[in-house]
Formats: structure tokens, C-alpha cells, sequence
């Protein structure tokens, strides 16, 4: 185990390195970074494999029309697929409510422009 951590350490290390240095100096900035691109890219990459496993198991259940067992394995991933949607949209949704709700998202005040990297 400690020899995969070592191997793929420096490489992840090498990538965060540009993240780093956009992030202006600042760990706020890092996390701000990290927040984006986990509600940017994972959570719908996350909801997209939690609906494919239901449209799988759409499939296996109208493909086994005979079989009585690949059918109910069908219909509980047909369940199970709906369950994870429903909560991860939910729990989703519940969060950037409270953040719109208490103004989490923009620590500047409403009204006040954002601080932005001058462009040349």
C-alpha cells in the first residue's frame, strides 16, 4: 500500500502545482478551487453514474422478460438507482440552499464585486 502511495504521489503533487499557483497565495483560494471543481465536475459526474446504473438496470429488467431472478435483480438496481438520485439531488439541492439562504458562496457582502486577477 505504501508503495502505491509513493508511486503516484509525485505525480499528484506535480498536477496540483498549477492550482497552487493561480490560487493566489491563499488557502481560501485553494478550497475555493477544490469547491468549484467538485461542484463543477464530480457531483454531476456522480449523479450521471447513479443514473446509468438505473437505465442498467432498466435494461437487465425488460432483457431477462423469462427469468424471474435477473428480473428482480433488474427491478431492486431500478430502485436502489432511484434512492441514490433522489438523495444525492437532494442533499445537493439542501446545500446550495442553506448557501444562497446565509450567502456562504460570496464572502464580499451582496453588491460588492469580487477581487479579479488583472489582465494584460
Amino acid at each position: 500500500m505504501l508503495q502505491i502511495v509513493k508511486k503516484y504521489a509525485v505525480p499528484l503533487a506535480a498536477l496540483a502545482l498549477p492550482v497552487l499557483a493561480l490560487a493566489q497565495n491563499s488557502v481560501e483560494g485553494i478550497f475555493e478551487i477544490i469547491i468549484r471543481i467538485i461542484n463543477v465536475y464530480v457531483i454531476p459526474l456522480i449523479i450521471g453514474l447513479a443514473v446509468v446504473y438505473f437505465l442498467y438496470g432498466v435494461l437487465k429488467y425488460v432483457m431477462s422478460a423469462g427469468d424471474e431472478d435477473a428480473q428482480s435483480a433488474g427491478r431492486s438496481m431500478m430502485i436502489n438507482g432511484i434512492i441514490a438520485i433522489f438523495v444525492m439531488v437532494s442533499v445537493w439541492g439542501l446545500v446550495n440552499l442553506l448557501g444562497g439562504t446565509f450567502r456562504l458562496g460570496n464572502s464580499q457582502g451582496p453588491g460588492q464585486p469580487l477581487p479579479q486577477i488583472p489582465r494584460q
